[in-house]
């Protein structure tokens, strides 16, 4: 049956209600054959697309003559009234689709900030010919429906990255005239069920609760049971790689785990892991004939069963079965340092007092602090002793290992108690810290300064007046550090011995000695600030780089040894490393700089979790999942963890250290002449 006159102006009535907006729903009266007509399709519509981009609906058996000039009798009625918000009314009668685009860009907001309304894939059969489709189809952009049922998609394109909504068909209404070559903005209309303001408030990324679950998830099926009790986490669960010692508790590995836990109000398991690992200290560690220090902890342990003596037990490495056989030197301090996060999370002080912790902090540090050749407070280290542990030219003071043994000393002045012995250790202890402290932030610290003061160096300088103390040779500066020294930042440089300095960056010496304030404030700052001016160099396409640059050609040949899995820009050699995002966290954190570490997990979530959480990544920027690398790794898991929950509270930063007053009113000068 043909619409009535009055059953046209009643829908243009309803529709007088609504928001003009480009492309919206079509106002349309129903003939007795069941075919929809639309009055934006009918001449002198303001909103009547071109002939090749409308879609027709005709009415069969000889009635769209009749309905036709119906309609246009109604239009010219309702273009009488007073209702200028309808969506019959024209501003320009002569506006063509292109010329109301361009007035929508000029006063709607940024093309990024556009929504685009995509039909499903039932409306666009129903109310689309084929011959339409194909001339709808732009050869730059085509619309392709996300699922065959009757949702609809908004999307919201966004500088940083997409959201997207989903609503059904009562609450959107789009128009079958919508061009698909067309971008048009939406304003808040009835017909839509929620404000557009809402969308800002919606997270970036939609996925990252659920990537937080399974991280849990797969945390927890790491954990690693001795006697019913978790003690630890096993290093990796790649179940498509040889186990080698990734099915091991390595002492650095659980720190991050440990710290996830603590954030997440579980800290049994990193009592049970602090109280397992200082009973194997206590064990005889020989290698070969040797045996090593009383204080030495365990790089990694496992747990196996004696089908002898029915029953559980503890196997222990301490570097007899490394790539290197090197004694872990950072293990100790890790523990030193996870205790002091576990008293400071729990406010439990009665680990700490315990007299077997009391005695194994000693051991570690009397380790540390005995008398030997030494003329500088460092602590003189082998390759291969730290989380680089294969030979890459670390050997002699490493950042990484004076810095870490610098927050050791800082956390344990904090637990140890003045009884007997105790008190002198403590004075032998601040009499470390200050002259530790002095010799980085002077000897460590380069930035644009001080690179042109080491360049201008005078060599072969005798007596106590030396300006070039370790008679470093300026031609042995390497070309690179004079392109990648920015004149905003700086850093500590990886290495100081006699006639060498090694320039290269190290991204854990450099966050620890952050967190410790081993680095001054000042120094703190100027390494966020190397880090946001070399971003690409030292973030990359995956965070972050445990060392940079590479080594290549003949330095590579001679510094590892022709190490196959040291190639240049892979595993320790200019690799990628997910787990550092925690330290680097903490340090931003710490300096107040946030968003660095808000843009390096956005980062990381693009890939962390669909790449399998690899080990690390290969490439100059980190492109590539590494070519040894292990799938599931624990502490990549646990490193992603532990920086959501930081940069989400601060407050569970519980690695961090204040600045010690005393420490930064050192009278020390460095020498008589500078």
């Amino acid at each position: 049956m043909t619409p009535t006159l009055l059953e046209l102006l009643a829908v243009a009535r309803e529709d007088d209600q609504a928001p003009l907006s480009p492309g919206p729903a079509k106002a349309s009266v129903t003939s007795d054959t069941g075919t929809p007509t639309y009055l934006e399709d009918l001449p002198g519509s303001s909103n009547a697309w071109s002939e090749n981009e409308k879609l027709e609906s005709e009415s069969p058996n000889g009635e769209n003559e009749l309905a036709e000039s119906l309609l246009k009798l109604s239009v010219s009625s309702i273009s009488e009234a007073e209702s200028p918000k309808s969506l019959l009314a024209t501003k320009k009668e002569s506006t063509s689709p292109e010329e109301e685009l361009d007035s929508l860009e000029k006063e709607g907001p940024k093309l990024s900030e556009y929504i685009v309304i995509s039909p499903s894939s039932d409306s666009m059969e129903k109310e689309t010919s084929k011959s339409d489709e194909k001339s709808l189809i732009s050869d730059s952009e085509k619309l392709k429906p996300r699922s065959s049922d009757s949702s609809e998609n908004v999307e919201l394109s966004k500088s940083k990255g997409k959201k997207r909504v989903t609503l059904s068909d009562e609450d959107v209404a789009f128009s079958e005239n919508l061009s698909l070559t067309k971008i048009s903005t939406l304003r808040p209309c009835p017909s839509v069920a929620m404000k557009l303001d809402i969308l800002d408030s919606i997270d970036i990324s939609p996925d990252g609760s659920a990537m937080m679950e399974e991280a849990w998830e797969r945390v927890k099926k790491s954990y690693v049971y001795f006697k019913g009790q978790p003690v630890g986490t096993l290093a990796a669960m790649d179940p498509s790689a040889e186990d080698l010692n990734y099915n091991q508790v390595f002492v650095r590995d659980f720190v991050p785990s440990g710290l996830a836990c603590l954030m997440k109000n579980e800290p049994d398991i990193v009592k049970h892991f602090l109280l397992k690992t200082l009973h194997l200290q206590g064990w005889e560690k020989r290698i070969d004939n040797f045996t090593l220090g009383e204080g030495v902890m365990p790089a990694s342990f496992k747990v196996l069963f004696d089908p002898h003596r029915q029953k559980e037990i503890l196997v222990a490495d301490f570097g007899g079965s490394a790539i290197g056989r090197v004694a872990p030197v950072d293990s100790g301090f890790w523990w030193i340092i996870l205790l002091r996060s576990y008293t400071k999370c729990t406010r439990d002080h009665t680990l700490a007092d315990r007299p077997e912790v009391q005695r194994g902090m000693k051991l570690i540090l009397n380790l540390c602090l005995s008398d030997g050749f030494d003329t500088f407070p460092t602590l003189l280290c082998a390759d291969g002793c730290s989380m680089i542990d294969r030979r890459m030219g670390i050997y002699g003071y490493p950042i990484e290992i004076q810095a870490l043994f610098y927050f050791a000393l800082r956390c344990a002045r904090q637990m140890l108690k003045a009884e007997r012995d105790g008190k002198e250790l403590i004075e032998r202890i601040d009499k470390r810290i200050k002259a530790l402290s002095f010799h980085i932030q002077k000897y460590y610290w380069l930035d644009f300064t001080q690179l042109n003061n080491i360049y201008r160096y005078k060599t072969e300088e005798y007596s106590h007046t030396a300006v070039n103390k370790f008679n470093v040779i300026p031609e042995s500066i390497p070309d690179w550090v004079f392109d990648f020294m920015p004149l905003r930042g700086g850093y500590l440089i990886g290495n100081v011995s006699p006639a060498r300095m090694d320039f290269r960056w190290f991204l854990v010496g450099n966050c620890i000695a952050i967190l410790s304030c081993l680095a001054t404030s000042a120094q703190a700052t100027a390494i966020m600030d190397l880090v946001e001016e070399r971003w690409e160099d030292l973030v990359g396409e995956m965070p972050l780089k445990i060392v940079y640059p590479a080594l290549e050609g003949h330095e590579w040949r001679t510094v590892t040894g022709f190490d196959p899995k040291n190639t240049r820009w892979s595993y320790h050699n200019g690799g990628s490393w997910p787990v550092l995002l925690w330290l680097l966290t903490a340090a931003c954190i710490k300096t107040g700089r946030p968003q660095i570490a808000k843009r390096a997990i956005e980062l990381a979530e693009q890939r962390l979790s669909k790449d399998g959480w690899a080990e690390y990544y290969d490439g100059k920027t980190g492109r590539y999942i590494g070519k040894q690398a292990r799938k599931y790794q624990t502490w990549s898991i646990s490193g992603y963890l532990v920086a959501k929950m930081m940069i989400e509270n601060p407050a569970n930063l519980l690695i961090s250290l204040e600045e010690d007053k005393r420490i930064a009113n050192s009278t020390h000068a460095r020498s008589a002449s500078y």
